[in-house]
């Protein structure tokens, strides 16, 4: 998937009407498939804000999982919307020049401290989505047509009240300052959704489910094809918001509770109705990209020192153990698996938040958010997969990680699913062990040798009146001037050491930090491979 293409900024705001008519199939599931619907009159002009406000239907706490449920007893039928020149094939600069009309921002100046603003159907964003509103028990649906959006000069044959279509949403609230509104999460495209936390911007997404990535038969992509946004009570804070799943696979009731704050974090509840046996799927999926950096540097010419959303994976596995893994570029397509057992949580680390690493004025990696997933209750048996994907542009996210469970998700029950996502600028977690702060990889001083450079930091390492004892392990190869050196401008350790990479394509490696036998680091593991 691309980067943003606003880069995080957002269209304009407005023309959004709320209706009765519109996306009226979520609420009977009367056909085979979900078609777009618009309000309007007679004539074909938009409806009226005296025809625009009556309520649709009650709204229940199971009223998305019946839907998902009655779903997927049936076959995928993806929502589509018919829509006429140049919106059906928008290009990227004609997408930014669709713009929201401000006076349309849903609960504009009610006092709420919290403004959504629906995202028009375009470009890569062609599934349409319908949203609705929910107030007093009771939903309303969000109508989009021509008069909701104006027109930037790259759209020369826009009519006045064109048909369109949402793509998804963004919501803001009181997250730098208690005098203004600031964006802080963003649900477009398939099952996509992203936060921030104060300061930041955006960087990594989640998606509500992976199925099938990186199998031979291509990846299957769900969808989110209907939200329900909970008015908020003033002061409250919170938002909640419901939303349909669906693909060919399974269909899937989520419930996200969003709390913006210092770190923004998303409690995930999902209830999954498999169509099929699912062997392959993927819970809490998080997606990220990573170009270069300093532990890995294939791609060569770029000035700035690093390019990435995310430069780790992290896990803190069923055993309380922690794992670092620098993520890659790699030449060709890598996947690692993390098994474990009733797992604490995992994550895409972006460590390193000084300017001096980036040197990137405009995408500010230094300022691109942790996304920190924690399961609420036992997942049982399962493992965390890493994929890492070749790229050679840093528009495209290529590292993917989730939990894939060992059980079969069989159809003909629900499966349900809850965890947390926290956005901030690391692990939400007080730890007294060291971690690593900076990988660095480079040739070696012999023929066929690489040379890594680890640094530690952490409380554990401040009162040491002697070295630990660095524990290094690799599945082939050997290894040679292992080193361990205070560090002091870092106020930690440094781990340096050679890899003798004769005969062999690909090398697994552990390092940890031990004093009297007991680790008292992260394990930082690596995979080195001649491709």
């Amino acid at each position: 998937m691309t980067d943003d293409p606003g880069r995080g900024t957002g269209p304009d705001r407005r023309g959004v009407l709320i209706g009765a008519s519109a996306w009226a199939t979520v609420a009977t599931l009367a056909a085979e498939s979900f078609t777009m619907a618009y309000a309007g009159g007679g004539d074909g002009a938009p409806a009226t804000p005296a025809e625009a406000v009556a309520p649709v239907e009650s709204f229940a706490e199971d009223h998305v999982r019946k839907l998902a449920e009655k779903l997927a007893a049936g076959d995928f039928v993806k929502p589509k919307a018919d829509v006429t020149e140049p919106f059906n094939a928008l290009t990227p600069d004609q997408y930014r020049d669709i713009r929201l009309r401000p006076e349309a921002t849903v609960w504009r100046g009610e006092g709420l401290g919290y403004e959504v603003r629906p995202l028009p159907l375009g470009w890569i964003y062609d599934a349409p989505v319908e949203i609705w509103v929910v107030s007093g028990g009771e939903t309303q649906s969000l109508i989009a047509d021509g008069a909701s959006f104006s027109f930037g000069p790259s759209i020369e044959k826009a009519p006045d009240a064109a048909p369109f279509g949402f793509s998804g949403f963004r919501i803001s609230g009181l997250l730098n300052r208690a005098d203004a509104l600031d964006e802080f999460v963003s649900f477009q495209g398939a099952s996509y959704f992203k936060a921030v936390g104060q300061g930041q911007r955006y960087g990594l997404s989640a998606r509500g489910l992976a199925v099938e990535t990186a199998r031979p038969g291509g990846e299957e992509f769900p969808l989110f094809r209907a939200f329900w946004i909970e008015r908020p009570q003033p002061g409250a804070r919170d938002v909640l918001i419901h939303a349909l799943l669906d693909s060919q696979s399974v269909a899937g009731a989520y419930k996200f509770i969003v709390r913006p704050g210092r770190e923004t974090v998303i409690d995930v509840e999902a209830t999954l109705y498999p169509r099929r046996a699912l062997t392959h799927v993927g819970i809490a999926p998080l997606t990220s990209m990573y170009f270069v950096g300093s532990a890995q540097r294939r791609i060569e010419g770029d000035y700035r020192p690093a390019v990435h959303n995310s430069e780790g994976l992290a896990v803190v596995n069923g055993h309380g153990e922690r794992l670092w893994r620098p993520l890659t570029n790699p030449k060709m397509l890598q996947t690692s698996a993390f098994v474990d057992k009733d797992l604490k949580g995992f994550g895409f680390i972006q460590r390193n938040r000084a300017f001096p690493t980036f040197q990137d004025l405009d995408a500010r990696f230094d300022r691109r958010p942790t996304a920190w997933v924690e399961p609420q209750g036992g997942w049982g048996d399962g493992f965390v997969e890493l994929i890492e994907i070749p790229v050679v542009e840093e528009i495209h996210d290529n590292i993917v990680a989730y939990w894939k469970p060992a059980k079969t998700l069989d159809p003909g029950t629900g499966h349900k699913f809850a965890y947390r996502v926290t956005w901030g600028d690391n692990i939400p977690a007080v730890w007294s062990g060291a971690w690593v702060t900076q990988t660095r990889v480079g040739a070696g001083r012999g023929a066929n040798t690489v040379q890594f450079v680890v640094d530690f930091a952490g409380p554990s390492l401040g009162d040491l009146a002697e070295l630990p004892t660095a524990d290094l392990a690799v599945s082939t190869g050997a290894t040679s001037n292992l080193v361990v050196q205070r560090l002091p401008e870092a106020q930690g350790l440094r781990v340096r050491f050679e890899l003798n990479t004769t005969g062999t394509d690909l090398i697994e490696l552990r390092l940890g930090l031990r004093v009297a036998e007991q680790l008292i680091s992260e394990s930082w593991l690596y995979r080195w491979t001649r491709a």
